[in-house]
C-alpha cells in the first residue's frame, strides 16, 4: 500500500467508527419512543432520499439503477433487514461495548458460511477463527450468570444474518457497483417498515427523537459509505484492526454518556474474537502471496516481449 492509501484508509475508518457509534447513540435517542420498525423506516427513509439527492445531482448515476441479479438482492435485503432489526434492539437494551463485541461475530459466521454458499474450502485458520469466536461469546455472556440475556441472543442471531448479508453482498459486487447495492437496500426496506410503523408516529417524537432521526438518517447511510471505501483503498488485513476500534470507543462511549461500567471480560472476549479474525486474515493474505509471485513469473514482463528496434 501506498502512503496516499494508508492515509485514506486511515481518514475513512476514522469517519467508520465515528458514524458507527453515532449510529448506536441515534438509537438510543429514538428507542425510548418508537418502535424498531418506526427506527428502521428513518433509517431506510432519510437514506433513500440523500440517494435520490444524489442522483438529482449527478445524472451519470441513472445507469446504476438496475439491480441485477433480483434473486440475490431479495436475500441480501432480508437478511440485512432482520439483522439490522436485531441490532438496533440489542443497542436500546444492553451495554453498548457488548453490542459491538458480540457485533464482530458476524466475521466468524462468514468463514462458516462461505464454506457451502461460496464453495470455498475450510482451512484450519478458518476453523479456528470459528472455534476462537466461539470461546469469546461464551466469555462476554458468562451462560448462567446475568449476562445471558435474550437481547444477547438475538443480537448474535443478527451478527448470522449479518454474515449472511456479507456473503450475498460479495456475489453482488461482482455485478453491481455500490450505489446500486445501497439503493436497492433502502428502495425495498423502506416500505417493510413503514408498513409495520404507526403512520402517526412523527408526532410522538420530540426533540431527543428529531436529533436521533436526523442523525440516523445520515451516519446509518455514511458508516457504510466510509467502511466500503475504506476497503477500496486498502487490504482487509490492514481496515479489520482498524474498524475494531469500534469496541473501545463505543465503551468509552457508554460509559461517559449512559454511565456503563468498563466489563474486562468483554473486552477479554472481543479479544478472542478479533484475535481468531486476524489469524485467519493473516493466513488468506499469506496463501494469495505465492499465487500472485507465481502469475508474476509466469507472464512475462513488457521489456522482454519487445523486439530490438
Amino acid at each position: 500500500m501506498s502512503r496516499r492509501n494508508i492515509a485514506l484508509v486511515l481518514a475513512w475508518m476514522a469517519g467508520a467508527v465515528f458514524c458507527f457509534s453515532a449510529t448506536a447513540i441515534a438509537v438510543r435517542l429514538l428507542a425510548p419512543r418508537l418502535s424498531g420498525f418506526e427506527i428502521l423506516t428513518i433509517r431506510n427513509g432519510g437514506g433513500l432520499l440523500i440517494l435520490l439527492a444524489l442522483l438529482a445531482a449527478r445524472r451519470d448515476l441513472r445507469s446504476r439503477l438496475h439491480p441485477g441479479p433480483l434473486p440475490l438482492q431479495l436475500l441480501r435485503n432480508a437478511s440485512h433487514y432482520a439483522g439490522q432489526f436485531g441490532w438496533n434492539y440489542a443497542v436500546a437494551i444492553l451495554p453498548l461495548a457488548t453490542v459491538f463485541a458480540l457485533e464482530f461475530t458476524a466475521p466468524v459466521w462468514l468463514a462458516a458460511l462461505a464454506v457451502p454458499i461460496l464453495g470455498e474450502r475450510m482451512t484450519w485458520s478458518r476453523a479456528g477463527a470459528i472455534v476462537l469466536g466461539l470461546v469469546g461469546v461464551l466469555v462476554i455472556l458468562r451462560p448462567g450468570q446475568e449476562a445471558l440475556q435474550p437481547a444477547a441472543l438475538v443480537l448474535l442471531a443478527s451478527a448470522f444474518f449479518f454474515a449472511l448479508t456479507g456473503v450475498t453482498t460479495k456475489a453482488l459486487t461482482r455485478r453491481v457497483s455500490t450505489f446500486t447495492i445501497l439503493f436497492w437496500m433502502n428502495l425495498l426496506q423502506l416500505p417493510l417498515s413503514f408498513a409495520a410503523s404507526d403512520p402517526g408516529f412523527p408526532a410522538r417524537m420530540e426533540t431527543p427523537q428529531i436529533v436521533g432521526a436526523l442523525m440516523l438518517s445520515v451516519t446509518g447511510l455514511a458508516s457504510h459509505l466510509c467502511l466500503t471505501q475504506a476497503y477500496r483503498h486498502g487490504d482487509a488485513l490492514v481496515v479489520m484492526p482498524l474498524d475494531f476500534l469500534r469496541i473501545p470507543m463505543i465503551a468509552v462511549v457508554g460509559w461517559y454518556f449512559y454511565g456503563e461500567g468498563l466489563d474486562p471480560l468483554v473486552f477479554l472476549g472481543a479479544a478472542l474474537i478479533i484475535g481468531g479474525i486476524l489469524w485467519n486474515l493473516s493466513a488468506e493474505a499469506k496463501k494469495r502471496e505465492p499465487a500472485g509471485a507465481a502469475a508474476a513469473i509466469a507472464s512475462p514482463s513488457p521489456t522482454a516481449s519487445r523486439r530490438p528496434g
